[in-house]
């Protein structure tokens, strides 16, 4: 197998469970719902999927169950392009799941059941030891084991891969090693948890308690999302800057974190500053908000030039 790639994702494999609601169900409650799908997602994977929507090279490393969801889990990804051959089948665990509700706001709730990705060792990693010799950017997430988030991160290093981290889900006291990554890209809730600050709206704000701490913790860049607002990106020389949202019609937000990093490694990969990629990464991320889904929300690159071009500066 050809080792090179432009981004190897080290992170989990699910099966989306959807359902739209008019609101979400108080404790006890139970509500109406309708357009049940599945489909596929895991932060991992729909950071894959992502990357090569948009031309890039894909490789992900993970584990899905011997099963059914394992199986059409992994013919969804090699059709949209995404490398496989280090996706291994676990008999002993069952495929992710995540239940997602989604209102009509676009807002969701997810509870994820975590299967197979739990079975994902430092062993696994070292056994595709080549991959991380021939990638330019290793993204990894925390919907893995933390044992091998950290295994992976030390290989990039080995390598001289540069190594993206998305902090979710957020957890607090994250090691050190791991916070020492070229680029950290939290949502807001997750740079509140990490860094045990509370921030506000303003992005003067952000910049100063959030980014530069994150810098202060070891990370080289931050790509701070804001949802709606757009994104916030700082640089270790102590630059801030904020990177405009794109307006868009909202249906479902759940692939926009996701479609924004996964956009965000692959430009970086091809060479971008971080200032640049993180305008492509605002792009796809409000693109992935105008469709019901993971992975097929991701937008392909077409759609993210011409929506740039739309709402130009």
């Amino acid at each position: 197998m050809d080792s090179a790639c432009d981004v190897l994702v080290v992170g989990s494999i699910n099966m989306d469970l959807a359902v739209r609601t008019q609101r979400m169900p108080l404790p006890g409650q139970t509500v109406l719902g309708h357009g049940f799908t599945t489909t596929g997602g895991g932060k991992g994977a729909n950071q894959a999927v992502a990357v090569a929507r948009l031309g890039g090279q894909a490789v992900l490393l993970g584990r899905v169950g011997d099963d059914e969801f394992g199986r059409a889990l992994l013919a969804s990804l090699q059709a949209s392009g995404v490398n496989t051959q280090c996706v291994l089948a676990t008999p002993q665990a069952h495929t992710g799941v995540a239940l997602i509700m989604v209102d009509a706001k676009g807002e969701n709730s997810i509870v994820v059941a975590s299967g197979a990705n739990f079975s994902v060792t430092p062993d696994d990693l070292f056994h595709c030891e080549r991959l991380f010799a021939g990638a330019k950017i290793v993204l990894l997430q925390l919907e893995l084991p933390l044992p091998t988030v950290l295994a992976a991160r030390r290989l990039a290093r080995k390598h001289g891969c540069r190594v993206v981290l998305d902090p979710a889900p957020a957890q607090p006291n994250l090691p050190a090693e791991l916070l020492d990554a070229d680029v950290i890209s939290p949502n807001v809730g997750e740079a509140e948890i990490i860094t045990d600050h509370k921030c506000d709206a303003t992005e003067e704000r952000l910049g100063k308690y959030i980014a530069t701490e994150l810098i202060a913790r070891g990370a080289k860049g931050v790509a701070l999302k804001l949802g709606a607002r757009g994104s916030v990106v700082m640089t270790a020389d102590g630059i801030i800057r904020p990177i405009k949202p794109y307006k868009v019609n909202v249906v479902d937000t759940t692939a926009a974190g996701d479609a924004f990093t996964g956009t965000l490694a692959l430009y970086l990969a091809r060479g971008l500053p971080l200032h640049k990629a993180a305008r492509y990464a605002n792009a796809a991320g409000a693109l992935a908000c105008t469709r019901f889904g993971a992975q097929s929300a991701m937008p392909g690159i077409g759609e993210v030039e011409m929506l740039m071009a739309d709402q130009k500066d």
